[in-house]
């Protein structure tokens, strides 16, 4: 508990003063303001800061982003999703983001009307996703808070995806393949099928949507059997509602635009700047270039230059354009198509830096020391011309002694001095010391009729690190500008891991012998060193993937918190505005701050407002994880659909009383084994050791196991594998009968026997704290 010395004891608030004080605020709150409200000074702020640790170890209140707020509440602005109205016909919503392993049940919010309403204040209804202010009700009441919206950020789906099944009578009931608890059956009625057939893939729209009943709806496209390749990035694109066809005033704009000249730039296009990036990219939107400084003080030292493409010369504030790319957020990739951000018009023409033609770009000159820390930087919105378009595997072979017709000619000039720059900027990274995770990335190779033909894991190369090192310098140089001339903006944060997570990522490291260091300030270094005590080991990729889950996941906020994976104090995107939204906000806000032109961010552009974008670009990221993901196990799913009864290695990756969970070595696969389907025994759930025990025999399945396993089930639709256990399991020497904690999961071979029933998918939630 925290202590307080005998001369303050009178003048500090009590334990219930502090909660009281929080609890009555109207949201989140600072430290600084606990202390400015009980005029907590000097060595006091130690007291306090350990006081709001224990209320944090209580579950009293959550320290989250370096403010405080009552455990499990909501903050008085959220984006959530209207789900149901309830008996008396009120819109129920819940938030788009709640974490239930660290807060509980999900909170409900009715939606109340406006006090004043005016005209054109927005109507929302079921199923849209928008703005909310709240406040926290009563504990009596039925829902936790009241809210009132301030901003529709998604209207309701006008077509709903699914799967056709036909009634005997005519006519027949659309499945959508949206398996949230807020979707249900549509009816189909005799006349609307459009020709569709039982099992086809159909987009619909909604005729009729009323407060009771079955929605009708009305067959508009067949979109193919649902056991098309083809289909299954669509059932993302429709599941998640995102945006997959420019309106026309958008595409109007785009066609307006007109190329960039000379005029209020400075003229880069002898620089000889080159792009590199994987070998399909359409888009091109930085360039680098490195050359060793020839100041004297500088001895060691380089000037590493990165260069952007100026998407906001083409995309105005308040346009067509600029209203559908905050509405997407940013691109999506899926493995047959990319859904962009901006029309073709501007991503993959006018703005793609493409070699030896003119293009407007936002570019940052840095001064590296010697120790590979940056000295100074400088902004300037340039005319500049690529000198070449490279591949990372052409850049890297250039270098490793293999060039080719276009790097031969630039590998002293250009690339060497580019690897040189790379490998002073490493010393400063290494002491930085980010977050170091080694996870292979699946990459799925498509046949020309859309057939998956192979999944692989892409070698990460040298080339990989030296863009991405280079950009992370880039993005902070933009945070640092903007924080100095104190303009708003949006910055990319990461916050710490959580406390139960903590706890959770103890208890597994527990399981294979390994003790989670509880000593010093929370750090990326700390997650490393575990991560390299498992190099090279059966636990190594395991571990990699338990460590990614106990991490926070990254967003934008117009607060700055931080990026603990990158351990850097403040950092922004700028580097990619072709493909985020986020990027072209601090492109705007460079050009307001440094006086380079008037198409940056309008002057009387407000904080909230920024926080508004900053809650719509974090979704829209989020929704667009979520179905590149969905996708490639669909996929993966479909690729695997004709092996059932073929065996593979794999290693489980989680474990609870409903079963196992297992990663294939081959695909990165995620699948399920049912419990009942283990062994001849009655197995048992150890939550502490992460582990299945039989009962009789002692035979254990235990997190990071490598085992070997039969596909039993694929569902392609779902995306979900079922498997079977070929391998035997440890053994301890005893059952598991009596032991407490232990949660019974039957097994044996009568349970064995209906193995042959579906088995909904199980999956584990997965969070990246993407950079």
């Amino acid at each position: 508990m925290a202590k307080r010395t005998k001369a303050s004891v009178s003048a500090l608030p009590s334990r219930e003063d502090i909660v009281a004080f929080i609890s009555n605020a109207s949201g989140k709150v600072a430290k600084r303001d606990i202390a400015k409200a009980f005029n907590i000074k000097g060595g006091d702020r130690i007291w306090l800061k350990q006081m709001l640790k224990d209320l944090e170890i209580e579950g009293v209140v959550d320290r989250r982003r370096k403010v405080v707020h009552k455990a499990g509440q909501l903050p008085p602005v959220v984006l959530a999703d209207i789900t149901k109205r309830d008996r008396d016909g009120e819109l129920i919503a819940v938030p788009t983001e709640w974490d239930v392993e660290e807060h509980g049940p999900i909170p409900t919010i009715i939606i109340m009307p406006h006090r004043k309403p005016r005209p054109g204040m927005p109507v929302a209804g079921v199923g849209d996703r928008a703005l909310l202010r709240v406040d926290p009700l009563k504990d009596t009441d039925v829902h936790r808070y009241a809210g009132r919206v301030t901003k529709i950020i998604a209207k309701k789906q006008a077509q709903v995806l699914g799967i056709f099944r036909a009634l005997p009578e005519g006519g027949g009931r659309l499945v959508p393949v949206e398996k949230k608890a807020r979707e249900q059956e549509l009816e189909i009625r005799p006349g609307d099928e459009n020709g569709a057939q039982d099992g086809d893939l159909v987009a619909t729209s909604v005729v009729k949507h009323g407060r009771f009943g079955l929605p009708h709806a009305k067959v508009q496209e067949r979109l193919g059997s649902v056991k098309s390749e083809k289909a299954i990035s669509l059932i993302a694109i429709y599941a998640h509602n995102i945006p997959n066809a420019f309106p026309p005033d958008v595409l109007a704009d785009a066609e307006k635009a007109q190329p960039a000249t000379l005029a209020g730039r400075e003229d880069w296009r002898d620089v000889p700047l080159v792009t590199i990036d994987p070998p399909d990219a359409k888009d091109h939107d930085d360039a680098v270039h490195a050359v060793r400084d020839e100041d004297p003080n500088n001895q060691g030292g380089f000037i590493v230059t990165v260069a952007i493409a100026d998407v906001a010369a083409y995309v105005r504030p308040g346009s067509a354009l600029d209203r559908e790319a905050q509405e997407r957020g940013n691109s999506v990739y899926f493995p047959d198509r990319v859904v962009p951000m901006l029309p073709e018009r501007i991503s993959n023409d006018l703005c793609s830096l493409r070699p030896h033609q003119p293009r407007p770009a936002l570019a940052v000159r840095m001064v590296i020391g010697p120790d590979g820390r940056k000295k100074s930087h400088a902004f300037h919105r340039v005319m500049m011309r690529s000198d070449a378009k490279l591949s990372y595997q052409q850049a890297q072979a250039a270098i490793d002694g293999r060039p080719d017709e276009i790097t031969r000619p630039i590998l002293d000039s250009i690339l060497k001095p580019l690897w040189a720059a790379y490998e002073t900027v490493k010393k400063a990274r290494n002491v930085r010391e980010p977050l170091d995770l080694d996870l292979p990335e699946r990459k799925i190779v498509l046949k020309p009729d859309g057939t998956v033909d192979r999944v692989f894991v892409p070698e990460r190369l040298e080339a990989h690190r030296l863009i991405e090192e280079f950009m992370i310098l880039a993005n902070v140089a933009a945070a640092e500008t903007l924080e100095k001339a104190e303009s708003d903006l949006i910055y990319r944060v990461h916050d710490e891991p959580s406390l139960e997570k903590m706890r959770s990522l103890s208890e597994v490291l527990a399981s294979i012998g390994l003790k989670l260091p509880t000593q010093g300030a929370l750090k990326p270094e700390l997650f490393n060193r575990i991560l390299r005590s498992v190099e090279g080991s059966e636990h190594q990729l395991f571990i990699n993937e338990v460590v990614l889950r106990s991490q926070s996941q990254a967003e934008y906020s117009a607060e700055n918190y931080g990026h603990f994976g990158l351990n850097l104090r403040r950092y922004a995107h700028f580097t990619s505005p072709i493909r985020r939204y986020a990027d072209l906000i601090v492109h705007r806000a460079l050009i307001t701050a440094l006086k380079l032109g008037k198409d940056g961010l309008p002057p009387d552009t407000t904080r909230a407002e920024l926080i508004e974008i900053s809650a719509r670009i974090s979704a829209a990221e989020r929704r667009a994880m979520a179905a590149e993901r969905e996708t490639i196990d669909r996929l993966i799913a479909h690729f695997l659909a004709d092996r059932i009864g073929a065996s593979f290695n794999g290693q489980i990756s989680g474990v609870t009383k409903a079963g196992l969970f297992i990663k294939l070595e081959e695909t990165g696969a995620d699948g399920f084994v049912p419990a009942a389907t283990i062994g001849s025994d009655y197995y048992a759930f150890d939550e502490r050791t992460h582990s299945m025990r039989g009962e009789r025999t002692g035979e254990t399945y235990r997190l990071g196991d490598k085992v070997e396993v039969k596909l039993v089930e694929a569902a392609p639709v779902a995306g979900a594998l079922r498997f079977e256990l070929l391998t035997k399991g440890r053994y301890s020497g005893r059952g598991a009968g009596g032991k407490k904690g232990g949660k019974k999961a039957r097994g044996g071979p009568k349970a064995g026997r209906d193995s042959r029933r579906p088995s909904p998918k199980v999956r584990v939630k997965r969070k990246s704290p993407a950079r």
